[in-house]
């Protein structure tokens, strides 16, 4: 067995995971797990599962981090690193967005540099500030101060994304905060590795500074060799596999995989082995085509899909996720996302059959990129591994049963996502009763970014079977996604 699977995880595949799911379950069987992982066989009533080794000790977490980074053995243990920060409570690349990635888990930030006009190395994703800010223009064409007037907007920005008071860090400031705290992935910051890496010596966090790039193995080894103690990972795809034979003996500490499709040849096991014989494997499952589809989303629905499959028959031992507290708690317990104690989870795509009598959708055909209730005109799609519904319109409902395991008072919650502000409004009712009051859904800063939305709806059900009626205001702006419905009890 891999000594980084502890203990085999039970789960319940609902009928949109096997949709998905197929080619990553042959996947993982193919690579070679003793475990014989088949999307949809494994019990729920399976023991728990925890992944990893328990890490090395240190003075401080990122002294830990340091010393686990460089552990490539088979009892390592695996690390996390939060894309961006932790940007679900804070706004990407900023100092909250930092300390909380930290404070949930995440061994490792990856943070974007740019330089400024002046050359200062700032967080910023984009080669502008349109996205995240106030302002716009080029980082390269304003000066620090210019950056430091803007305002950062919530979570992953966009245009109506609400403005906060936070300002955009300088690298420095970065790198101070995680002294003690963690590592840094320096994303997109290798033409500027002369500046970053001034400011990493200035601050005394040469260790906790991960310098990355795709660039010719001549460049990196020039770079390495004559900056003492600099920390490198590398990137790689099918386009520069051979990369890893010419780093020799002097191998990266990691190397971050991607690959689109399982068929390439860094997504097999031979070559996944070798990286993994003297460095750690690092992969990203923010979105498809990043480890094919093997995403924190495809992860929450059952882990065999996405983190799971990829420490079993990928040899993954560095996750980079936007999920930090999620991915956390399944490497504790083996569990994707867990239904709260007594709660009631319906899917959005399990909606009741007929048209004008489980649904009312104003156009005859899916017109989203998932046919799996052909004939029927709702709009179903994968979102980076969650199934949900899309192209909202305001007249459209949707009409689910619902089992409720316990008489008592349950409150509606939502899973949901938009970039807009407002997404739309929906109303709800239970078995043909009167519909509640208007519930907004928010802005959660991505069309494919859920969630979990408490709607303050309650319902007084007695156990058994009901209906439950999701309608979309006529007159509402309607623009948002529906991944799945919650009732949570209410406590007494």
């Amino acid at each position: 067995m891999n000594s980084r699977m502890r203990t085999r995880v039970g789960a319940v595949v609902t009928t949109a995971a096997l949709v998905l799911s197929g080619a990553v379950a042959s996947v993982v069987a193919e690579a070679g797990t003793e475990a014989g992982l088949q999307a949809g066989t494994a019990s729920s009533s399976a023991a728990p599962a925890a992944f990893g080794g328990a890490g090395h000790g240190g003075g401080t977490p990122a002294e830990r981090a340091y010393r686990d980074l460089l552990d490539h053995g088979p009892d390592a243990k695996i690390l996390t690193a939060a894309h961006r920060a932790q940007w679900r409570s804070a706004p990407e690349n900023s100092a909250p967005a930092i300390l909380a990635a930290f404070k949930d888990g995440a061994e490792i930030v990856e943070l974007d540099v740019q330089l400024t006009a002046d050359g200062v190395p700032v967080l910023m994703h984009d080669t502008t500030v349109d996205r995240t800010t106030n302002g716009t223009g080029r980082v390269d064409s304003l000066t620090l101060e210019q950056i430091e007037g803007l305002r950062l907007r919530e979570g992953l920005g966009g245009a109506q994304a609400a403005l906060t008071d936070e300002r955009v860090p300088t690298l420095e400031q970065a790198m101070r905060l995680a002294k003690d705290r963690g590592l840094v992935n320096l994303d997109k910051g290798w033409p500027f590795r002369e500046e970053i890496w001034a400011v990493l010596t200035e601050t005394g966090t040469v260790r906790n500074g991960l310098f990355k790039s795709d660039a010719p193995v001549e460049q990196v080894q020039e770079f390495r060799a004559t900056h003492r103690g600099a920390v490198y990972l590398h990137m790689v795809t099918d386009a520069n596999v051979a990369d890893v034979e010419k780093f020799g003996a002097d191998q990266p500490v990691a190397y971050e995989v991607n690959f689109d499709s399982t068929a390439d040849v860094v997504a097999r096991r031979p070559f996944l082995d070798r990286v993994a014989s003297g460095s750690r494997v690092w992969s990203n499952t923010m979105w498809n085509g990043l480890s094919e589809r093997m995403t924190d989303e495809a992860s929450l629905i059952d882990p065999l899909r996405g983190w799971q499959a990829l420490v079993e028959g990928y040899n993954t031992t560095i996750f980079q996720t936007d999920d930090v507290e999620k991915i956390e708690r399944w490497l504790r317990t083996g569990e994707g996302d867990p239904l709260p104690r007594g709660a009631v989870r319906v899917q959005a795509e399990d909606f009741l059959p007929g048209e004008g009598v489980g649904y009312h959708d104003l156009e005859p055909a899916n017109r989203s990129n998932l046919q799996m209730r052909p004939g029927e005109g709702v709009d179903i799609q994968d979102l980076d591994g969650a199934v949900s519904l899309g192209w909202m319109r305001g007249g459209e409902w949707l009409t689910y049963e619902v089992e409720v395991p316990r008489t008592g008072t349950y409150e509606v919650a939502v899973r949901a996502s938009s970039p807009y502000s407002l997404a739309g409004a929906y109303t709800v009712s239970f078995d043909d009763g009167a519909p509640s009051g208007r519930v907004d859904v928010r802005n959660t800063t991505s069309h494919a970014k859920q969630v979990l939305q408490p709607s303050g709806v309650t319902q007084r059900l007695t156990k058994g079977t009901h209906t439950l009626r999701i309608s979309l205001p006529e007159d509402a702006y309607q623009n948002w996604n529906l991944d799945r419905i919650e009732l949570t009890p209410v406590p007494r």
